[in-house]
């Protein structure tokens, strides 16, 4: 929206082209979010108290999260907020990628406001159904992976599935691709859901992963860029960038609330939207197996709970002494702030090695 505006007054004054390079817009996306965040996160967080929208706690969890019970949650709108107000002002509106992503993260975000919504104010503890859920987020999913495929531009590259650290190697898949696009989406998304269970732990990676996102969509979406580096250029990707820092800059605001001892909890309503948007985000920039490599934690997390409900399923045993992952290491007497911070530490090391993509091949 901003765009327009300053592009109309650079015909007076020259010093507004400046907000036409998409590296500033990222920028000031990213300063925007966050800013947004601190100025209305104390205010969203003394709401969700007073209406007393306080988090439950899982009876069989460690003992250590019986302090948590009650602490604000839904914090989540706080994120989407941001991220969304971000956006609008700094992203080229007429790119469809843009609206595609920001339809892909709102819609998950309503279904986790709903799931949020019939837990703590309808105080139905199952919330909404698995099979409800994941209806509705199937159908936003094949929403979004068709307005892909039929969007699509250059077939070849944008159907095509890119094996990283390897020159010229991809996969066509044709139409196929929606399927990808299908599990990626609905698939990170519950896997951020899943790793959504201490303070700070799921929103800092999704910082990392989301920045480093940004990045792929900064340079697949330039042609020198990208022919420098090797990789499949794709008009318009770049935009997104302006997405991914606005996202970033929003995590970042959230976890000055979120932090050990968190005030607030992001909830499904965040968690949700957040996963689907960096699934989204990775099909746009075609980089799904870099998201996979660079979210590592988000996956283990949810290959733990499938494992541990397999393995209880078929052999009465437990392979984990609780799943997610991360309780795990907390029965074993790690304290939460070792777990998240050590989480933090292999997140930032995947992000690393995904980025190396860029230049190994």
């Amino acid at each position: 929206m901003l765009l327009y505006l300053t592009e109309y007054l650079a015909q007076f004054e020259s010093g507004f082209n400046v907000f036409s390079y998409l590296t500033m817009r990222a920028i000031l996306g990213a300063l925007t979010a966050l800013i947004i965040s601190f100025i209305v996160g104390p205010r969203m967080i003394r709401s969700l108290s007073v209406n007393q929208l306080g988090q439950p706690v899982r009876e069989d969890g460690p003992e250590t999260h019986l302090l948590k019970a009650g602490t604000p949650t839904m914090g989540g709108a706080l994120i989407l907020t941001a991220i969304s107000v971000a956006t609008v002002l700094w992203a080229d509106l007429e790119n469809h990628f843009v609206w595609i992503v920001l339809f892909v993260t709102l819609s998950f975000g309503v279904i986790g406001y709903v799931d949020d919504y019939k837990k703590l104010v309808l105080q139905n503890p199952a919330g909404i159904s698995a099979k409800q859920k994941l209806f509705w987020q199937s159908s936003a999913a094949i929403i979004a992976a068709i307005a892909l495929y039929v969007t699509a531009t250059d077939e070849v590259v944008q159907t095509s599935l890119l094996i990283p650290y390897f020159k010229d190697l991809s996969i066509p898949l044709g139409m196929f691709q929606l399927a990808v696009t299908y599990i990626f989406i609905v698939g990170f998304s519950n896997a951020v859901n899943l790793t959504d269970g201490l303070d700070g732990l799921a929103i800092m990676p999704t910082v990392l992963v989301g920045g480093a996102l940004g990045l792929f969509a900064y340079v697949t979406g330039n042609t020198n860029f990208s022919e420098y580096l090797g990789i499949p250029y794709v008009a318009g990707t770049g935009e997104v960038t302006v997405f991914c820092a606005a996202m970033a800059g929003a995590g970042l605001g959230f976890l000055w609330f979120n932090t050990y001892p968190a005030q607030v909890f992001m909830g499904d309503i965040g968690a949700l939207s957040l996963g689907a948007a960096l699934g989204a985000v990775a099909v746009v920039v075609r980089q799904e197996i870099v998201l996979a490599i660079m979210g590592g934690v988000f996956v283990v997390e949810t290959l733990s709970v499938i494992i541990q409900v397999a393995s209880f399923k078929l052999t009465g045993k437990r392979v984990f002494r609780m799943a997610p992952l991360h309780h795990h290491f907390e029965l074993k007497g790690w304290a939460e702030p070792k777990v998240i911070v050590r989480f933090w530490i292999i997140t930032v090391i995947l992000v690393l090695v995904g980025l190396a993509s860029l230049k190994i091949r």
